[in-house]
């Protein structure tokens, strides 16, 4: 297969290290991409519900429902959830960030149900006792679950289904490595012009003709779109098209 140019959405280690041979880069490259930061350090917990949720002190009120619930403590809790990770375990009493996407849109569960989405601090993607196993898998979710129901008492009552991932699912089945959501750890070295790699900032990759588009690309995850958005400006500015600039297709009612 042979192609004018390739763009790749795969994350700077992924793309240097697996995808295109050493022998095939440019002095240097391939060990930068080998020190590229991209520890993984959230999980994902997708809950089943066959009920909406109550919380401790808030008024039985549906539309609470609809914003999102931050199950976090103190700051000193968060503080030893990434101690954990640091040290290669997950926490006991981990911050949770939590929507109920079927309080919107009740067409993504079963009438009467829910769903749950839960983004969780801290995971690591390898442990310091072993590999993952799927009792650990679950032993996390479980962790999970705890938190909630201290501000939801009854909440494990209502789980019908729960679908645990951790950084080592992440990464086996969607291809991000070590499980970062980021595709590379947000530091100081690694952002702006330095995302992926100094002197590589704008996209084009030191592959003649090769780009990158993800979040191992500047600004990062977080700003949904932008990376894909930049990219494709600079591209277009390479095959020397006039109009670079993206339409807009946000209308106001």
């Amino acid at each position: 297969m042979s192609a004018r140019i390739v763009v790749s959405n795969l994350d700077a280690k992924r793309t240097f290290t697996q995808i295109i041979e050493k022998e095939d880069l440019p002095d240097s490259i391939y060990a930068k991409a080998s020190n590229f930061k991209i520890r993984g350090s959230s999980g994902k917990v997708n809950i089943a519900l066959s009920d909406l949720p109550k919380f401790t002190y808030v008024p039985e009120n549906r539309y609470l429902n609809r914003g999102g619930q931050g199950f976090t403590g103190s700051m000193e809790t968060l503080e030893r959830a990434y101690d954990c990770w640091k040290r290669g375990k997950w926490s006991d009493d981990p911050f949770v960030e939590s929507v109920i996407p079927s309080a919107w849109d009740p067409t993504v569960a079963p009438p009467g149900q829910h769903w749950m989405s839960n983004f969780v601090q801290y995971c690591p993607p390898r442990l310091a006792d072993g590999p993952w196993t799927p009792a650990k898998r679950d032993a996390f979710g479980e962790a999970v679950v705890n938190k909630i129901e201290r501000y939801s008492p009854g909440f494990r009552d209502l789980i019908v289904h729960m679908e645990v991932r951790t950084p080592h699912e992440i990464e086996q089945e969607i291809g991000l490595t070590e499980g970062n959501i980021f595709q590379g750890e947000l530091t100081i070295d690694q952002l702006f012009f330095n995302r992926p790699f100094p002197g590589y900032g704008q996209y084009r990759m030191p592959v003649k003709n090769l780009y990158m588009c993800g979040s191992s690309t500047h600004p990062g995850g977080g700003v949904s779109s932008a990376c894909g958005a930049n990219a494709a400006r600079e591209i277009l500015i390479d095959l020397k098209r006039r109009n670079t600039v993206p339409e807009d297709d946000f209308y106001d009612e």
